[in-house]
């Protein structure tokens, strides 16, 4: 019987160690390294080129072990920064992304596959202003490497796409005389984000 019972609690444990061995990893944003940059056609001559400074969450990655691991952030809409205080405030306004009422864009993970070294396809549900569409966006995965200034582990995420912000719900335009519009609707984005192992 102490036989039996001792080789129920080593397979136990050893189950245990297993799981934890290839247990994603947990990483907080680095809020000072981090930004999701955007660019978007002015009067079909230029662009606008701005960013959201504030970019929060907690992610789980790793590599062997993909099913557990999710690349979830969110971002604070006040924190739109195109380096023009009147148009920013216009940002936050209810013309376009409604700040007050809907104060955070989501990125949470429905899928993780490996493309190629270090690149990712990965599936999410962005919402913007409670609008949530089902995207698959490449991602790139840099690191992992010490941080020479805490000593820590740190990692780096990557992402270039676009998307129809009226998709979303961001639809304020006017016509322009030629009949064009004065803001596109098609908006380049470029995801930056410093991670650090907790």
């Amino acid at each position: 019987m102490r036989k039996m019972l001792t080789g129920i609690v080593v397979a136990v444990l050893m189950a245990l160690s297993a799981s934890m061995a290839g247990a994603a990893e947990t990483y907080a944003v680095d809020k000072a390294h981090s930004s999701v940059g955007f660019s978007i056609m002015h009067m079909m001559v230029s662009k606008v080129i701005g960013e959201f400074d504030d970019v929060g969450g907690d992610i789980q990655f790793d590599p062997k072990d993909l099913p557990g691991s999710k690349l979830d952030f969110t971002i604070k809409v006040a924190s739109i920064n195109t380096r023009n205080d009147k148009r920013d405030e216009h940002l936050r306004s209810a013309d376009f992304f409604d700040a007050a009422t809907y104060p955070l864009i989501t990125f949470k993970t429905k899928k993780i596959a490996l493309k190629e070294a270090n690149v990712y396809d990965v599936t999410a549900d962005l919402t913007v202003k409670n609008v949530t569409k089902e995207v698959t966006y490449q991602v790139t995965v840099l690191g992992p490497v010490k941080n020479p200034m805490s000593g820590g582990t740190a990692l780096g995420l990557e992402a270039k796409f676009s998307l129809n912000r009226q998709d979303y719900g961001v639809n304020w335009n006017k016509t322009l005389d030629n009949g064009g519009l004065l803001i596109g609707n098609d908006v380049d984005v470029a995801v930056s984000i410093g991670l650090e192992k907790k």
